[in-house]
């Protein structure tokens, strides 16, 4: 049993480092290079779907970390998984206090009611990103080097 909950947790954790790495890394360059407000609002778009499936997502994987830590905690690599679940922690409360605010007030804007600094918030938002990727990937090789 342990070792299926090892396997689900490491694909979950797996898939949604490469969604946020393809948003990263992918979808914002494109939204980006979009002219004139065709940017923001793909932006908007997606923090409406992504904003409704990810509260789940990282929630889930966190709890299905700290389960195999607490299951699998007489188990060789239980300390990288406890490294695992404290990221996952890390990166749900850097999406709670960071981008999620962010993200609320994106999801609602039009060129007419946007801010003047739209762009700034935005910006700040994908840096903030970029850290939040860094701290899942970390989470995501402590779980693989912990099944090895």
């Amino acid at each position: 049993m342990l070792i299926a909950l090892e396997v689900f947790t490491t694909v979950a954790v797996g898939v949604m480092v490469g969604v946020e790495f393809a948003v990263a890394f992918v979808m914002a360059p494109i939204f980006n290079a979009l002219p004139e407000d065709a940017g923001q609002l793909g932006k908007a778009h997606g923090g409406r779907m992504l904003g409704a499936v990810m509260p789940v997502w990282y929630i889930g994987s966190l709890a299905l970390a700290s389960v195999w830590a607490i299951a699998g905690r007489h188990h060789d690599g239980a300390g990288l998984v406890v490294g695992s679940a404290a990221l996952l922690l890390l990166s749900v409360v850097m999406s709670i206090l960071l981008l999620v605010p962010i993200n609320n007030r994106n999801k609602t804007w039009t060129p007419e009611n946007r801010p003047a600094d739209w762009k700034e918030q935005l910006n700040r938002w994908e840096r903030w990103h970029y850290v939040r990727v860094a701290v899942l990937i970390g989470a995501f090789t402590l779980l693989v080097t912990a099944l090895t």
